[in-house]
């Protein structure tokens, strides 16, 4: 299997000093804010919920909403925007990312607020298309999994301290400057990019035309599939994970806070050994991102009963989404050398409708059922993910490790 030395022969040859690394840190600084506002909602769904006089699952479709407006957004935006420079693609979107923040801050009703999370979402869906391609080309020369993975833990500092940080904000003086204190925070990270940024030119080569091959692409329509299943699974639980930690498992508020922290936390480590290990040693990660995840899921619920089972089990959860998001975005790229960024917002796009799915079944399960089921129906799913992987996708991805 082929190394990340290999996305990124344009780069002079050599690590470099930590200049050339400024860039790729400023992405990780974007990926960091623009996760954190993605699932800010789950953090403060009982907030909203109580502000508007509407139940969770209601407030939750804020998520689901956001979701499908990335699902459907993502391929088209990235194909009309695919010959713009990306540097100044990049500034764009992240200043649409700012403005529509205000107006979620300012939001006096469910409505204004799902419009503005709706501007969001068409920024997310051409920032989540272009920053993984985009970091590995800037990255120094053999740095690409480096950069990857950079981003990724910009994304779990997020889970760490965006979402938990957020949360306690929304919790104390109102969940509107939560998203005002974001946009505040994301036009320092524009200022940042447009000062470490250099002009990139954008992926030319690919056309529309091109777009039936990459999509018959046996890897990457296995890929797309997979992460359709797998990723609606995951969101079944992940969407109401807050209110099922405090009225299923019982935990507090200062608790729950903690508890969505070690999602973030263990992101870094997983990011760190992947970085290391990931190019020698695919198999586990392929293993642990699909089938793993679907028995911990499985184990929620059982968990519950014990805080120290709950927080382990939360702690091997959130390996196996991050070694999932680092796993399959790279071979992504392996796979798409030519059109990365439009394989990438399909991807992307499809990364979304699962989340939007599994938020309506999470939402579902909990009017129907009860929230103590979210991990059992997730889990489910995620078998039928992991029979399909293991029959189609995995052979194809290990067949030259």
């Amino acid at each position: 299997m082929p190394n990340f030395k290999t996305v990124s022969k344009e780069m002079p040859e050599g690590s470099g000093g930590w200049k050339q690394w400024l860039p790729v840190i400023g992405l990780m600084f974007s990926a960091f804010i623009f996760n954190t506002s993605e699932f800010i909602p789950i953090g403060l769904l009982s907030g909203i919920a109580t502000d508007f006089g509407i139940t969770e699952s209601h407030a939750g479709l804020l998520i689901t909403v956001y979701a499908w407006v990335v699902a459907i957004a993502s391929l088209p935006l990235m194909l009309i925007f695919a010959k713009t420079e990306n540097r100044k693609l990049m500034l764009s979107i992240v200043a649409v990312f700012v403005v529509s923040h205000i107006l979620s801050g300012f939001s006096y009703n469910y409505n204004m607020l799902m419009i503005s999370r709706m501007g969001v979402a068409c920024s997310h869906a051409i920032f989540w298309s272009i920053v993984t391609p985009l970091a590995v080309r800037v990255a120094p020369e053999g740095k690409g999994a480096t950069a990857l993975s950079m981003v990724v833990s910009g994304s779990s500092f997020a889970m760490i301290v965006g979402l938990p940080l957020g949360r306690t904000i929304g919790l104390l003086v109102g969940w509107r400057a939560t998203f005002l204190i974001i946009a505040a925070i994301s036009a320092i990270i524009m200022a940042i990019l447009a000062f470490v940024l250099k002009k990139t030119p954008s992926d030319s080569s690919f056309s529309l035309r091109k777009l039936p091959a990459l999509i018959k692409s046996p890897a990457l329509s296995g890929i797309f599939l997979l992460t359709l299943v797998t990723i609606t699974g995951h969101f079944t639980a992940y969407s109401y994970i807050e209110p099922f930690l405090g009225q299923t498992a019982g935990f507090g508020n200062t608790a729950i806070t903690l508890i969505l922290s070690v999602f973030g936390v263990v992101g870094i480590i997983g990011s760190f050994i992947f970085s290391h290990r990931y190019s020698r040693h695919p198999k586990p990660f392929l293993l642990i991102a699909v089938a793993g995840l679907s028995l911990f899921l499985l184990l929620l619920h059982p968990a519950s009963f014990h805080p120290v089972s709950t927080v382990l089990l939360c702690i091997l959860w959130g390996f196996a989404i991050n070694f999932y998001n680092l796993t399959f975005q790279t071979e992504i790229i392996k796979n798409a050398p030519q059109g990365t960024s439009v394989a990438m917002s399909i991807y992307s796009g499809i990364y979304n409708v699962g989340i939007g799915t599994g938020a309506l079944v999470g939402g579902s399960v909990c009017s129907d059922f009860g929230i103590a089921y979210i991990g059992y129906v997730g889990g489910a799913i995620g078998v039928i993910a992991t029979v399909y992987f293991l029959r189609k996708v995995f052979p194809l991805l290990t067949r030259k490790a």
